[in-house]
Order: C-alpha cells, then structure tokens, then sequence
C-alpha cells in the first residue's frame, strides 16, 4: 500500500486566534508557530501536525497523505495521472511550508485538496503539549483519522479505494450510511459519511491515557456549546472519545483505546449494531439522531455485546497496586 498514514491536516479558520487558545487549552497541542496568517501545532517529533490557515471560510484546507520515499511519491503521481486526475508538483516553496522534502497535489471528486508527501522533518525538542496529557497515539498511524462529509458515498470512494488504495475496514447503512478505511493498522485513517453535503465532519486525535480524554471532557463541558457529542465507545474502532465543537465549527473527536488491525488480513463487513456501544449521543444530529442511537444502544445492550478494551504498548501504564508481582519486580530493580 503506497500511502501509509495520514500525516498532516491544513485547517481553514476565520477566527485564527480562538484556535491558538483551543488547540493548546482543551487538545492538549503544542504550539509550534504562530504568525498574523498561519498557526502550526505539534502532537509529537514532527515539525507539525495541524496547520490552521487564516480563511474567510472555515473547514479543511488539505490532506497530507504520507508516502514512504521520492519513488513512491513518483509512482503515486503516475497512479493519479493514469486514473485521469491532474496532478502538480508542489514548489520548494510548499514544501518548506509543509516541513517535507517533496509533495504533490491534486483533487478528490468533491474538489478537496489533496496533498501526497514524503520525507517529514522532524525535531529533537521535547513535545512539550499544551495541557498536562501523556501524549498522542501517532508515529507509524499517523496523526489520527479524518472523516468527510458527502452528497453520495458511491461519488468518492472509488477515488480513495481504487485509485489511492486505501483498504476497506467496515461500513454501516443504519442510521446513517458510512464507508471506513485504513492505510495502515489503525482502524480508519479516513470514512465517508453520506450527509448530502460536501465538507469536513470531524477530525479524530487519540490520548494515549483515559485520564486524558477524561479531563478534557470537564474541560469541554465547563465550556457551553463545546461538546457535540458525549461521551461513549464506538463499535468498530473501539474508541472511547467525545466530540467538540472546534472554533471552525466542525468536531474533533478526542479518544483513547482505538483498534489495531492487521492490514493483510482484514476482512471488511457491515456493522449493523449502530455506531456505538455506549454514550456518543450525536447533538449536532438532532434530537430525533440521539433518539434513534439511543435506541439501538439499547437493543445491542440486551444482545449482551461487548468488546475487547484494546490496550497497547504506549497507551497505558501500570499502575502500582494493580500486580503485586510486577510491584516486587520493580521494587527489587530500584
């Protein structure tokens, strides 16, 4: 698979200076940069992770898809161009703006700006994050997972399917229709919601702490109008999260214990439990959405289903008191 994480988002902002106080304050991002026109904030070693643009609009600026080295870039480039998409080398002045060595752009069917990369730069100064978090799951995953907003889902998934290669994870027709998909072993990287509309839905950065998520939803609900969507655990990827309301308007989903899959062997199915486990009443759905989910939480509730908590290396620490033998292996090394 060419691509191999999401690396970068670009954000659009009528209103730059609320994100510098929002990124930092209730995400937890370091800030980077920051000039009259462009913010750039940091989840890890690499130079940026979110860029915010001034815009007179709010709502993604551009994808920055990750690909391993110049040839997969070039081959990439053939992939689009043989598909029948337009494709431009970006400057060296791009480039320097995107902190990598080389990019390219073109355009999903919906007329997003997508941007394809290699060679991110990254910096020995400590990720000193805005809040006091443990960190972000990112490195070989990328930065997170990006979902859109579409007229028809059949209208754009064979751009990012057959052209871009991205692998299927699962999809859900009930109750509303939704196309996940994965380029490497998280979960999604990327989904498709078909709301009748063209634009961002959300964007999604995972905790490496429960703790984490959990205080910065007090953060979120010490703030009115902040949460979009409560607190709960999605079915297919396992996140526990919550949804805010960013400055620009869409949501940005802040969770912990995102699922990991294996690429090569993943069989992609339709999920027909809802969106959920627990909690994620959707508020900038309606009532009438929050109702409906409520609904079908219950009925998968009294099926008895579950799902496994997916605790990985660098997602958790063990806490003294919960493995006396653990707790006598490391007082016998001290």
């Amino acid at each position: 698979m060419a691509i191999t994480a999401l690396g970068y988002l670009e954000l659009r902002a009528s209103q730059l200076d609320d994100w510098a106080g929002f990124g930092p304050r209730l995400l937890g991002l370091m800030l980077a940069e920051k000039s009259a026109t462009e913010i750039a904030f940091r989840m890890d070693d690499r130079r940026q992770r979110v860029i915010i643009s001034a815009d007179a609009h709010d709502g993604l600026g551009a994808f920055g898809w990750e690909v391993a080295d110049a040839p997969a870039l070039q081959a990439m480039a053939a992939r689009l161009e043989a598909a029948g998409h337009r494709v431009a080398a970006g400057s060296a002045a791009l480039a320097a703006r995107r902190r990598v060595a080389e990019v390219i752009v073109t355009t999903d069917p919906l007329g997003n700006r997508v941007e394809l990369f290699h060679g991110p730069e990254v910096t020995d100064r400590p990720f000193m994050p805005g809040r006091a978090i443990s960190g972000f799951r990112t490195g070989p995953l990328g930065m997170g997972h990006a979902v859109l907003n579409v007229p028809r889902i059949e209208d754009v998934l064979p751009f990012y399917r057959e052209v871009l290669g991205f692998g299927l994870s699962d999809w859900v027709e009930n109750p509303f229709r939704a196309y996940f998909m994965h380029v490497n072993g998280r979960h999604h990287s990327l989904a498709l919601i078909e709301t009748g509309k063209a634009s961002l839905h959300h964007l999604m950065m995972e905790c490496l702490s429960l703790d984490d998520v959990g205080q910065g939803y007090d953060i979120a609900l010490s703030e009115e109008g902040r949460i979009g969507t409560t607190l709960g655990r999605h079915t297919n990827d396992w996140m526990t999260s919550f949804y805010a309301r960013t400055p620009g308007g869409f949501l940005v989903e802040y969770g912990w214990g995102g699922r990991h899959i294996d690429p090569g062997s993943w069989r992609a199915e339709r999920m027909d439990s809802g969106p959920s486990l627990w909690g994620h009443d959707r508020h900038w759905a309606g009532a009438e959405a929050v109702a409906k989910g409520r609904e079908m939480r219950m009925a998968a509730a009294a099926r008895g289903e579950r799902a496994p908590v997916q605790v990985l290396p660098g997602n958790h620490t063990l806490m003294p008191g919960a493995c006396p033998w653990w707790d006598g292996l490391r007082g016998a090394a001290e």
